[in-house]
């Protein structure tokens, strides 16, 4: 059982203590005992006294440091008087400051902040003594079983090894060797880089006594850390071949490497590599930055290239990316890869171009996939980037190496105008693809600039076209005086300045073969737009219309909105939604600034607020035999195929009731059976047999009935 001390025995102990401390006998109890008790109260207080005075020897300089307004706050907190007389000062308000210290960290690793000075805090091994030499080197324990040590880091402090090596790292990012302190951290990648350069400068003949001895010190350092990696460097280089391990060796920052990455063969200049993994294994980031073209200026685009892990060694022109100065050829590469970049400068801004190839655009989730296209294209970066859906790429600024060559080369060409030029060490790093918008297949892509031409113009389209010479007259000078800057303007500023025809008639006679040809002679692009490209919601109408005018009035291009009756047709009291798309239409075509061609085989249908905002209307007749003959023969003279049709046969089959396109289509089809039947000309029996086959169509001519 636990004992239980009489309440008595307990006071007649403390009472014992009590005169024992003050020198007199205790009450009860033998002088041996109290001879005890006493020896061991004072060595308690020495020890107490002892402790306390180290205490106060360890805290002296966080005493120092101490606010005497701490102190006197302090003791007012146990003295109402003094509180009132001292007040606390306010916050923010004493002139000095306060250390605190990271305190101990417990088993979950939290901590926080003490006022007690750390006691195992030992003193900086970096001082006045270590500032006098002239290399520092930082040790750390090895895990190379062949060192004990090996240097986490060196600090170069001798300027005369400074002074070398803005010699030998001239022109090597990221390293500055104008600091008074100069830092290199393992494993010493500009040395290894730079190996060759580093010993040719310390065999100069002409190399003081003091810097060759400093350099000395500092080659001893580097070749014990490295000189097993600059060996296997050098055997690389010299067999071609490099280890997934090594492989960062072959980089070196600054350097141009080459890679068919997202696209042919393109040049990028080296800016850092690193050891990555994911979930399909590790590889070696390669971060290098190409030329670009953001819309505004040219800037730098950073690209990473991932070289994926492989085993034993890989030849280095095989490497998904490798240095220039290994391939075989690589003047031949770097000329023509400058040739293009020549192309990639000059479609800056935006242009009307020929395209035929594979272009690129994106799914759902950003990946690139691949297309083909044809036709024209507008090469415009500015405009992808404001109206297309795709993500946007933001280039970096030139850097301080970069304006310098800049201002090198504007020196050398003698140029004196304002005009951004890029020397051919940038073109040769110019993006192999330029960004744009298909007119033919309404797409915004990335063209690939080797694939883009000029454009191949119609001259004979306008020529070629079955009207009324007033007409045609009419049409062509109302375009030429637009697109030339017509100074016409409403009472309204900006009101009123474009030109809107509206062509009417039944299908086939033309109408949009008009526009077609007008744009060809004026050699200006065509913007086709049909109901499906704007929407079915009022908002999403009104939101793409206006894009689309901005697009056209920017690329000083031809507006055709073919069919328009499904959004000019005439408002009624109970289609609330088709109204709203009416009035945007209404007020925006009121302050539209280019040419604008509008088709319709039902005008009756359309609003009547349209009639004043038309500036000239064309109503297109059915064809006479006189306008189908020269249709039929305009056709023959472009067939692949040689006719051996005579002005007869052409006369006969002008009586027939087939409008422009009817004809055309007879015409493409016939050729296609000629060619099958390795005909080398195209016959009227040919033609014949596609009227058999027409004539069964629902809705044929009864023309075409009796002449078959």
């Amino acid at each position: 059982m636990p004992r239980c001390w009489p309440l008595r025995f307990r006071s007649s102990k403390k009472e014992a203590a009590g005169p024992t401390k003050s020198g007199k006998q205790p009450d009860s109890g033998s002088s041996a005992a109290g001879s005890t008790i006493e020896a061991d109260a004072d060595t308690k207080k020495a020890e107490t006294e002892k402790k306390d005075g180290e205490t106060k020897d360890e805290e002296t300089k966080d005493e120092e440091t101490k606010d005497e307004t701490e102190k006197t706050a302090g003791e007012g907190a146990t003295d109402d008087e003094d509180k009132d007389k001292k007040p606390k000062p306010a916050v923010g308000s004493v002139s000095e400051a306060k250390n605190i210290y990271k305190g101990a960290t417990d088993d979950d690793g939290n901590w926080t902040w003490v006022d007690k000075y750390p006691d195992d805090a030992e003193e900086a091994a970096e001082n006045e003594e270590t500032a006098t030499f002239a290399v520092v080197v930082r040790n750390q324990k090895s895990n190379d079983s062949r060192k004990k040590l090996e240097a986490h880091s060196i600090v170069v402090q001798s300027p005369l090894i400074r002074a070398a090596l803005t010699e030998i790292m001239d022109g090597y990012p990221g390293v500055a060797c104008e600091l008074s302190r100069l830092e290199f951290e393992a494993p010493f990648k500009p040395f290894v880089h730079r190996w060759a350069e580093f010993t040719k400068y310390i065999e100069k003949p002409d190399l003081d006594e003091k810097t060759k001895e400093h350099m000395k010190v500092l080659y001893d350092i580097i070749n014990y850390e490295i000189g097993d990696n600059v060996k296997t460097f050098q055997d690389y280089v010299v067999n071609g071949v490099v280890s997934f391990r090594d492989l960062w060796m072959i980089f070196q920052p600054g350097n141009v490497v080459v890679s068919a990455y997202l696209g042919p063969l393109s040049a990028f200049e080296m800016v850092e590599t690193e050891y990555m993994s994911n979930q399909c294994g590790k590889f070696l980031q390669v971060r290098c930055d190409c030329v670009d073209y953001g819309g505004k200026e040219f800037g730098r685009y950073q690209e990473g290239i991932n070289i994926p892990e492989f085993l034993g060694t890989k030849k280095i022109t095989g490497l998904k990316v490798y240095p220039l100065h290994f391939h075989d050829d690589k003047e031949a590469v770097g000329a023509k890869l400058a040739k293009r970049g020549e192309i990639f400068e000059a479609l800056a801004g935006h242009h009307y171009k020929q395209y035929a190839g594979t272009a690129i655009t994106w799914n759902r989730e950003g990946n690139e996939v691949e297309t083909q296209i044809t036709g024209r294209i507008v090469v415009d970066t500015d405009s992808f980037n404001r109206f297309s859906p795709w993500r946007v790429r933001y280039l970096n600024d030139w850097n301080a190496n970069d304006l310098d060559r800049f201002s090198k080369h504007r020196e050398k060409m003698g140029l004196t105008d304002e005009k951004f030029v890029l020397p051919p060490y940038y073109q040769m790093l110019a993006r192999s693809r330029a960004r744009g918008y298909s007119l033919k297949f309404k797409k915004w892509l990335d063209f690939f600039v080797e694939q883009i031409s000029e454009v191949v113009w119609n001259s004979t389209a306008f020529d070629r076209l079955v009207l009324p010479a007033d007409q045609k007259d009419l049409i062509l000078s109302f375009s030429e005086s637009q697109l030339s800057g017509s100074s016409f303007d409403d009472i309204i500023s900006g009101k009123g300045r474009g030109i809107i025809c509206l062509l009417s008639g039944p299908p086939g006679v033309g109408k949009t073969l008009t526009a077609e040809a007008v744009a060809e002679n004026l050699k200006v692009p065509l913007h086709m737009l049909s109901s499906g490209d704007l929407g079915s919601d009022p908002w999403e109408v009104e939101r793409e219309l206006n894009s689309i005018l901005e697009l056209v009035a920017r690329w000083n291009a031809i507006l055709l909105l073919d069919e328009c009756d499904v959004f000019l047709e005439a408002r009624s009291t109970h289609e609330l939604e088709r109204n709203k798309i009416v009035s945007i239409f209404l007020r925006t075509l009121e302050y539209y600034e280019g040419i604008m061609f509008m088709t319709t085989n039902r005008v009756d249908d359309i609003d009547a607020a349209f009639q004043s905002r038309i500036h000239v209307s064309i109503e297109y007749p059915d064809l006479t035999s006189a306008s189908r003959r020269t249709i039929w023969a305009n056709f023959l003279n472009g067939s692949t195929i040689k006719s051996s049709l005579t002005e007869r046969d052409i006369a006969e089959l002008a009586e027939l009731k087939l409008n422009g396109r009817q004809i055309k289509n007879v015409l493409k089809t016939a050729q296609l059976i000629a060619s099958r039947k390795k005909s080398p000309t195209l016959d009227r029996k040919y033609i014949e047999t596609i009227l058999i086959i027409e004539k069964k169509r629902p809705g044929a001519p009864q023309q075409m009935m009796h002449y078959l």
